[in-house]
């Protein structure tokens, strides 16, 4: 369960209607809704992410509303994992429950740079910076969690 992509890197206080906005929350096709994620803060982001990639955030990232949405508009949109200096609460539970991996690491979060190639081991939480030969510790999910975002989510891991 590991993740390796080029990172989308954005800052502070990334809320839930910037990453999904809620004008578009009335669309029930899941790649329809992630055609237009992430566009109120960068509009070229469907056109350059791609499976695998990886988006870095600072702080508070998800804020805002509590929606579903935010984290499986990123997941749908082949975001590989999420890494910030700390996330809403809410967003992270959202997040897990999905199946989106999303790490928080301040280190990671203040030196990888959009563009940059990261490589995560989800097992041990290191994160390694391929362009700068860096790399950073976060805390590796315990078992139970991993088994959950193996599985696809919460509801996938308790069928």
């Amino acid at each position: 369960m590991d993740a390796k992509g080029t990172v989308h890197k954005y800052g502070n206080n990334v809320d839930t209607d910037v990453i999904i906005p809620a004008r578009y929350l009335n669309i029930h096709d899941p790649e329809e809704l992630a055609s237009h994620c992430m566009e109120d803060i960068d509009a070229d982001f469907v056109n350059k992410v791609k499976v695998g990639d990886i988006v870095v955030a600072g702080e508070n990232f998800g804020c805002g509303s509590s929606r579903e949405h935010a984290p499986a508009t990123l997941k749908t949109c082949g975001v590989s994992c999420v890494i910030a200096t700390t996330f809403a609460r809410i967003f992270y539970r959202n997040a897990i429950n999905i199946g989106l991996p999303i790490l928080e690491c301040s280190e990671a979060s203040q030196k990888i740079e959009d563009g940059d190639t990261v490589e995560i081991d989800f097992n041990t939480g290191i994160i390694s910076n391929i362009t700068k030969n860096e790399t950073y510790q976060a805390l590796p999910f315990p078992d139970f969690i991993k088994d959950m975002i193996a599985k696809g989510g919460l509801l996938n891991s308790i069928k």
